[in-house]
């Protein structure tokens, strides 16, 4: 390989990628709009739950409840008959809908134990977990203050020190914006060195490269160190201005650190963004095999759920990608404050798995070459 080659048509590429107003919007907006939108759209709390109650009972016990319930965890509760309970669920409205029995006061000072009927709409899945849980210790709460007269917190027999560590807010923006970094970082790649080289094909500019003295390694290079360069650069902007600018999470760990790994990463996925390209034909099908990839890379390697979760065989044959390793690294780093000696298993394996995706990519690049020629 001659490195002013590759220079020069990485160079190209920039150039090429500044004068596509398209894809430098996608950039632009993947590493802020995005990453902002996707820290702030995760409540922290159960947030402004529509909840209606059917008071069948009218008692001050009854109405102790109702009371109960009020803004930021719910709106003011609707009270409505239990003709409209079914019909306003139905429709929408409300996600919980609490029916208070008749003679329910009654029945509890008579020590009876009656029943109070909630009905969820599940279909609203976040909502509908935690609200039924705060409901239900909200109903309590107020049964046994009423029972008893005053107030008390009885003396439990263990006291549990709680202790939050590298997020002691439980706040879920800032697990959010990184992730999105780093979900960020892997689409981009793919998407830019893919598109790259389908456009020199339906450009025709490929077979200018063919007739010039350069080889398939070269023009290879040349594509993924540019395009994984914008990334990178974008993706520190968005840690530095956006991560800890606007929304203020703090980065425990070495940003140049993470940005090594990310160099890493970026080495496997734009090779398999080369290899994606040689296999479409046009920007549609490229698009169709991207989210046949993508999503299942970001649902299944840890960034939204914990890997220990998952199946076995999930786990293993998640391995082989780029992602998992990746995800674990970042977190770790940024997270939890760590350095190369934890980390140092996964840049192992990011560079063993860009090498393999990259002579898989370069002699898929060559084959389809010799089919143009």
């Amino acid at each position: 390989m001659r490195w002013a080659n590759i220079f020069n048509l990485g160079m190209k590429e920039l150039r090429s990628l500044a004068r596509d107003p398209m894809m430098l919007f996608l950039v632009a907006y993947s590493f802020t709009i995005a990453v902002y939108t996707a820290a702030t759209a995760m409540p922290e709390t159960l947030n402004r739950a529509p909840i209606a109650i059917v008071d069948e009972d009218r008692s001050p016990l009854s109405t102790r409840i109702v009371s109960a319930f009020y803004p930021p965890s719910f709106l003011s509760p609707e009270l409505i008959t239990p003709a409209e309970m079914d019909a306003r669920m139905d429709a929408g409205h409300d996600t919980f809908a609490l029916d208070i029995p008749p003679d329910f006061q009654r029945d509890v000072l008579a020590g009876r134990q009656p029943a109070i009927q909630l009905n969820v709409d599940a279909t609203r899945m976040s909502q509908a977990f935690t609200g039924s849980g705060y409901i239900q210790q909200i109903v309590s709460g107020e049964v046994n203050t009423f029972v008893q007269g005053y107030r008390a917190v009885p003396a439990l027999p263990v006291d549990l020190a709680l202790r939050a560590r590298f997020n002691p807010e439980l706040n879920k923006g800032w697990f959010g914006a990184v992730i999105q970094v780093i979900n960020q970082v892997t689409m981009l790649s793919i998407i830019l060195t893919g598109a790259a080289l389908i456009r020199e094909r339906e450009h025709g500019t490929i077979e200018h490269l063919l007739v010039m003295p350069v080889t398939p390694t070269e023009i290879m290079t040349g594509k993924i160190w540019s395009m994984a360069l914008v990334v990178l650069v974008a993706c520190a902007l968005s840690l530095v201005f956006v991560v800890q600018g606007m929304l203020s999470v703090p980065i425990e760990g070495s940003i140049a650190l993470f940005l090594a790994g990310a160099a890493l990463h970026l080495f496997a996925t734009t090779s398999m963004g080369i290899f994606m390209g040689t296999i479409a034909r046009s920007m549609p099908q490229f698009g169709m095999l991207l989210i046949l990839v993508l999503i299942p890379m970001q649902m299944l390697s840890g960034g939204m759920t914990p890997r220990e979760s998952m199946p076995d065989l999930v786990q293993n044959v998640m391995l082989a990608a780029p992602t998992t390793h990746f995800i674990k690294l970042a977190q770790a780093i940024l997270y939890r404050g760590a350095g190369p000696s934890v980390v140092w298993p996964q840049l192992l394996a990011l560079a063993a798995i860009g090498t393999i995706l990259f002579s898989l990519s370069l002699a898929r690049f060559r084959r389809s070459i010799s089919d143009m020629a």
